[in-house]
């Protein structure tokens, strides 16, 4: 027997479980690491930041999870539209084009130093939210207009086409500064491209930064995507059993095909190659899985459902801890305890952070006060 969909709990818990790691657990964690210094704390580090270049960190499924959650709520909000009988009228193309600008421009004041309104400091493109505008874009738009055999099609599509350019133009050069990727974002971006040093009105690229970002386009709109694919079969009318099975089936596949083409095309997540995003695909199905299962069969929401003050305000939790210094608070209250704490004083001021952010989201929460963007 098929049921009927309904809304589930474990997005929005799963949502919030990937910004708790980010604005919440791991900057505590990272603190605490620093002191004292054992090898246990090494190797806990080690996962809380991202692999230097080949390879994959605990930390690194953080940023395809959010791109993930990001495509398998369009399936909710745009189903309606997928029919012939509701018109795509212009107020569709407004909320759709409005949701790309305005997570552009968070991107530009997160990370481009927008408001410091120096055109020295400013980035044009070099930000989590502004990889997820244009996946957003890219996806949903094809979501709009196509089935899913051929959002499928288009999706290994832009896989295929990424690594044919790394094979034939790139000649699989994958240094962390002779790849394609990097030579494409610094032709177009020049010095507004992230990482860039000025000295006296001069500009060089950094050696330090090998985040690509133009390129890495076509798989960031193919998370997106592959978050798109579970939320259809989510929304879908097949039993919970049903949906958990094929969840986890496709995860398993495709970090099985990501591991298989890794040794000829690598996992690199600062590239955002292929078989990154087949492999942290993969895991992104797998721990959706894991969450509609205990979530919304097994009904554990009582244990996890803290998680919503952070899932139901994602974009929010976001820019609050990376614009706003509310350490500055922490140290303006625990001033002089420094002597007394050591290296723990730190991870007391990050906790001040993330404690006043946790709060001002918990406002919102309870008030329901849910800001989507």
């Amino acid at each position: 027997m098929k049921q009927k969909a309904e809304r589930l709990n474990s997005l929005d818990i799963l949502r919030g479980f990937d910004l708790f790691l980010l604005v919440g657990l791991q900057p505590i964690l990272w603190r605490l690491c620093e002191t004292p210094q054992t090898w246990f704390g090494h190797l806990l580090k080690t996962q809380l930041d991202h692999a230097t270049w080949q390879g994959f960190h605990f930390w690194d499924i953080v940023m395809p999870l959010f791109l993930f959650m990001s495509g398998i709520t369009i399936p909710f909000a745009f189903a309606k539209y997928r029919n012939k009988t509701t018109k795509k009228d212009s107020q569709l193309w407004i909320k759709i084009t409005k949701r790309f600008f305005l997570l552009f421009l968070l991107g530009w004041i997160v990370q481009g130093n927008l408001l410091a309104f120096d055109i020295q400091k400013f980035r044009i493109f070099s930000n989590t939210l502004q990889a997820i505008a244009v996946g957003y874009l890219i996806a949903t738009i094809c979501y709009l207009f196509l089935k899913t055999h051929w959002q499928i099609i288009l999706a290994t599509t832009f896989l295929s086409s990424y690594w044919i350019v790394f094979a034939t133009f790139g000649n699989n050069d994958y240094s962390p500064l002779g790849n394609i990727a990097c030579q494409i974002d610094n032709s177009v971006l020049t010095y507004f491209k992230d990482g860039v040093i000025w000295n006296n009105g001069q500009w060089t690229f950094s050696k330090d930064y090998t985040y690509t970002w133009i390129l890495s386009s076509l798989n960031f709109c193919v998370t997106v995507m592959l978050g798109t694919f579970a939320g259809i079969l989510l929304k879908s009318s097949y039993t919970s059993k049903n949906k958990l099975k094929t969840l986890t089936a496709i995860g398993i596949s495709l970090v099985i095909i990501g591991l298989i083409i890794s040794p000829y095309h690598p996992i690199i997540k600062r590239l955002w190659t292929s078989s990154m995003t087949l492999f942290s695909g993969g895991i992104c199905f797998l721990l959706m899985a894991l969450f509609y299962y205990m979530v919304d069969i097994k009904k554990w929401i009582k244990l996890f459902s803290w998680l919503k003050i952070y899932g139901m305000n994602s974009i929010v939790a976001y820019v609050l801890y990376e614009t706003i210094n509310f350490r500055s608070i922490g140290h303006s209250i625990f001033y002089g305890t420094e002597q007394f704490l050591g290296q723990y004083y730190f991870a007391l001021i990050e906790l001040t952070q993330v404690g006043i952010v946790f709060g001002i989201l918990l406002l919102l929460y309870r008030n329901k006060i849910f800001i989507k963007i």
